[in-house]
């Protein structure tokens, strides 16, 4: 993929929706592609350590590859932690979940029988969060979902909040949660990604073995704890330089190559006779 194709995309913002009016910060941008579909739908979610320095922009990139090859991209924003957003427990969680909910209400040919959630960073974190939300007990924040996913993949993601607490006290997940698991444990456990598996859909996980950021220990756990449990979640691990941690929101990175792939065989899954778009085929061309 070119530079220039790279930086078109960035700088192409998709038709932005609110799904809220408490914040300016709760906007979605919906990447359509050609097509009268309805398209199958991938729910971008950025990273960030949960912090306002980091917005939905990052996102676009992988939005807009996903639109090429004929999935519909909805690039989620939410309240986060600084600036005076008002973000971390509970509203981060509260905002992610009415933004996907908020899919029903667009009119769009969307397939909302075919909702992956994909996450970068903490993003992985809230993408694997917002698939468990069936599982949530009543008066949780983000229970009773409106949109159910078929599929969750969290890219070098925080799924062990509780022990990423531990082995780094305080920092990002302190700030997000609003203290350590000792001090607020009811919230870890309905946040905590680990703390609510199985889930009874595939979960792919893809992370760097070098990533200084976010451990792959916490990828490791997460697929652990979940296949010990009865469910189904994939590791990719990528060695090297292409797995360092900003690398999974580009899209002519390895990682977008083996999440690409992976989405794609979901889809054949779904629809047999289905052909996804082979959009590396045309728009590189060009």
């Amino acid at each position: 993929m070119s530079r220039a194709r790279l930086l078109t995309d960035y700088l192409a913002p998709g038709r932005s929706y609110r799904y809220g009016s408490e914040h300016r910060c709760q906007r979605a941008e919906l990447h359509l592609p050609a097509g009268r579909g309805p398209h199958p739908v991938i729910v971008t979610i950025h990273g960030g350590s949960w912090g306002a320095g980091v917005t939905k922009v990052v996102m676009r990139g992988l939005a807009r590859d996903l639109a090429r090859r004929g999935y519909a991209a909805w690039n989620i924003e939410y309240r986060r932690v600084g600036r005076g957003q008002g973000g971390g427990w509970p509203l981060t969680f509260v905002d992610v979940a009415a933004a996907i909910d908020h899919l029903n209400a667009v009119a769009a040919p969307l397939d909302l029988d075919q909702v992956t959630f994909y996450g970068h960073s903490a993003g992985g974190q809230l993408a694997l969060w917002a698939a468990s939300r069936g599982r949530l007990p009543d008066g949780a924040p983000g229970a009773g979902p409106r949109i159910e996913p078929v599929a969750a993949v969290s890219a070098a993601g925080v799924n062990d909040l509780a022990q990423t607490y531990r082995d780094a006290p305080g920092g990002a997940v302190g700030w997000l949660m609003g203290g350590g698991p000792g001090e607020v444990p009811e919230r870890y456990a309905v946040a905590d990604p680990i703390a609510l598996v199985p889930l009874a859909i595939p979960v792919l996980l893809v992370h760097g073995t070098d990533d200084a950021t976010v451990s792959v220990r916490r990828s490791r756990n997460y697929a652990q704890a979940a296949r010990a449990s009865g469910g189904a979640a994939e590791l990719l691990e990528i060695a090297g330089e292409a797995g360092r941690h900003r690398s999974h929101i580009f899209a002519d990175g390895e990682s977008w190559a083996l999440v690409r792939r992976w989405l794609d065989d979901r889809r054949r899954e779904a629809h047999p006779g289905a052909r996804t778009r082979r959009a590396e085929q045309t728009s590189d061309s060009r």
